[in-house]
C-alpha cells in the first residue's frame, strides 16, 4: 500500500539509525575508557564477579603493606636482640675472668662493668619492647593480610612473643655479679618503687669513710630503675646492689662495707620503698671479719696478715669513725691490703675488721674488747653462678630471636603469596571488566559504515512518498 500518513520505511530506517548511534557510542566508550563494562546496564552479572576481585586485590594490597610494617617492626627487635646477643658474650668474659684464682685485678671493677651492662641490657630491651618497663611486642602480634574466604580464617599470620622478654629479669641475669664474695641482703620483703614525693636513705660504710644515699622517688619510676639510680652512686664505692631471686634488696662487694638502709619514715603502709619499714643493716658478710667493739682510745690493735706482715695501731680517735680511719691509715703503712676497718652499721659503734685474707689479732685493753677469731668468708662462687646464669640466658636469648627471625620468614612467605593472588585477581578481573580493544576497533568500523548506510537508506525512505505525486498527474 501507497501511503502519505505513514512511512513505514522511513520508520524502520530511523530505528535501525538509533541502534546504529548506539552501538557506535558503546564502542567509542569502551576504546576511550579500556573497560568493557562502563556501566550496571552492560553486564550486571559480571559487574558484581568483578567488583568482588577488585575487592579482594584492594585487601591484599593493605595486607602487603602492613605484612612489610610487620618485617620491618621485627627487624628492629632483632637488631636489639643481636646486640643483647653481643653484650651477653662480653658477660661471659668478665664472668670467666673474675673466675679465675690467678685473676690479680680488682673484681670490683669488672663487676661494675658487669653491671652496667646488665642496666644496658634492660634499657635496650625495654627500647624494642621486650623489656620489663615496655612489654609492647611481647604479645601474640597478629598480621592482617587478608586473602582468606573471612577475614577470621587464613587471613592473618601471628608471631606469637607471649611472655618473651629479653631483659636482665627475664633471661634470668638479675641479681648475679662476678664478685667473689656472697651478697647480704637488706630487708626481708620484694623491693616495691619508692613512691613519688618519698625517699629511701642508705649509709654505706667502708674503708673510705661513710656516705649517705639517698633515692628520691618520682612519678613512673620503676624498682628497678631505683636500683640503677642506687648502683650509679654505689658504684664509685665498689659496692653494687641487685635484686636477689625474690625480688629482695641486696649489696654485694669484694672490699670490706657495712650498709644500713632506712625507708621513709612517713610512709607506714610498708609498699613503695625497696626495703622494709623497719631500719635494717647487715655488713660484708662475704669477708673475713670479726668485730672490734666498744672501741677505746688507749687500745693497742695488732693485726697480722700471712707471717710477715703486721700493724701494730695505738688507738687515739675521738669517734668510732676516727678510729676506723686510724685502724686503715696503720694498715696501709703496713703494706696490708687484705683487712680493711669500717664502722658497724648495726651499732654506730662497733669497727668491723673484714678481709678477703685469713688474719688474727692481739691488742692491749684500754677498755674495748674483741669479738670471736674472724669468721670464715662465706663461699662467695658468684662468677661461676653467673657464667651458668649467662649460658642459660643465651639460650632463652636463642629462643626469642627463634620467634622473631621465624615470623619476618612467614612474613615474607605470605606477602609471596599476597602478591600472587594480586596477579590472579587482576587478571581475573581484566578478563570480565576490561575491553577487547582489537575486537571494538572493528566494532567502531562496523558501526561508522553501518550508521552511514542507516543514513543513506534513511534518505531514499524519505523520497518515497513523493512517488503519489506521480499518480496525481493524470
Amino acid at each position: 500500500m501507497i501511503s502519505i500518513q505513514t512511512n513505514i520505511d522511513s520508520l524502520l530506517a530511523q530505528q535501525n539509525l538509533n541502534v546504529n548511534n548506539q552501538f557506535q557510542s558503546n564502542t567509542i566508550q569502551q576504546l576511550t575508557s579500556g573497560y568493557r563494562i562502563n556501566s550496571s546496564a552492560d553486564d550486571a552479572a559480571g559487574l558484581s564477579v568483578a567488583n568482588s576481585y577488585r575487592n579482594q586485590i584492594a585487601e591484599l594490597n593493605q595486607g602487603v603493606l602492613n605484612a612489610n610494617q610487620g618485617v620491618s617492626q621485627l627487624q628492629i627487635i632483632d637488631g636489639g636482640l643481636s646486640n643483647i646477643s653481643q653484650m651477653l658474650d662480653r658477660l661471659q668474659t668478665l664472668a670467666t675472668e673474675s673466675a679465675s684464682q690467678t685473676f690479680t685485678g680488682n673484681r670490683a671493677t669488672l663487676n661494675n662493668e658487669y653491671q652496667g651492662l646488665l642496666t644496658e641490657i634492660d634499657r635496650q630491651a625495654n627500647n624494642v619492647g621486650l623489656g620489663d618497663q615496655n612489654a609492647a611486642n611481647a604479645t601474640d602480634l597478629q598480621v592482617f593480610i587478608g586473602g582468606g574466604q573471612s577475614s577470621d580464617a587464613n587471613s592473618s599470620v601471628a608471631v606469637n612473643l607471649s611472655n618473651q622478654s629479653a631483659s636482665s629479669t627475664g633471661l634470668g641475669l638479675a641479681g648475679t655479679s662476678v664478685l667473689t664474695t656472697a651478697a647480704v641482703r637488706v630487708g626481708t620483703v620484694a623491693a616495691s618503687a619508692i613512691q613519688a614525693g618519698n625517699t629511701d636513705t642508705y649509709t654505706v660504710n667502708t674503708a673510705a669513710g661513710s656516705h649517705l644515699i639517698t633515692i628520691a622517688g618520682q612519678t613512673g619510676d620503676t624498682v628497678q630503675g631505683q636500683v640503677n639510680e642506687l648502683n650509679a652512686q654505689l658504684n664509685v664505692l665498689g659496692v653494687s646492689a641487685s635484686l636477689d631471686q625474690s625480688g629482695i634488696l641486696q649489696f654485694q662487694s669484694s672490699d670490706a662495707f657495712s650498709v644500713s638502709a632506712i625507708a621513709n619514715n612517713q610512709n607506714t603502709s610498708g609498699v613503695g620503698d625497696l626495703v622494709d619499714i623497719a631500719a635494717d643493716a647487715q655488713d660484708n658478710l662475704g669477708l673475713n671479719n670479726m668485730q672490734y667493739t666498744s672501741a677505746t682510745a688507749g687500745d693497742v690493735l695488732t693485726i697480722n696478715v700471712g707471717s710477715n706482715k703486721t700493724a701494730a695501731i695505738a688507738i687515739a680517735g675521738a669517734t668510732t669513725q676516727d678510729m676506723a680511719t686510724q685502724i686503715n691509715q696503720a694498715l696501709q703503712a703496713a703494706g696490708i691490703s687484705g683487712v680493711s676497718a669500717v664502722v658497724d652499721a648495726t651499732t654506730g659503734t662497733t669497727i668491723d675488721l673484714q678481709g678477703p685474707s685469713d688474719f688474727t689479732n692481739t691488742f692491749v685493753s684500754g677498755g674495748g674488747a674483741l669479738g670471736a677469731a674472724p669468721t670464715t668468708a662465706v663461699a662467695g662462687g658468684d662468677p661461676n653462678a653467673a657464667i651458668n646464669a649467662i649460658t642459660q640466658a643465651v639460650q632463652s636469648l636463642g629462643t626469642v630471636q627463634g620467634i622473631v627471625g621465624a615470623g619476618e620468614n612467614t612474613l615474607n612467605y605470605a606477602i609471596n603469596l599476597a602478591q600472587s593472588q594480586i596477579t590472579s585477581f587482576s587478571a581475573a578481573q581484566s578478563q570480565i571488566r576490561d575491553a577487547n580493544v582489537a575486537a571494538e576497533a572493528a566494532n567502531l568500523t562496523k558501526a561508522q559504515v553501518l550508521q552511514q548506510a542507516s543514513i543513506a537508506a534513511m534518505a531514499q525512505a524519505n523520497q518515497e512518498p513523493q512517488a503519489v505525486l506521480a499518480l496525481l498527474k493524470q
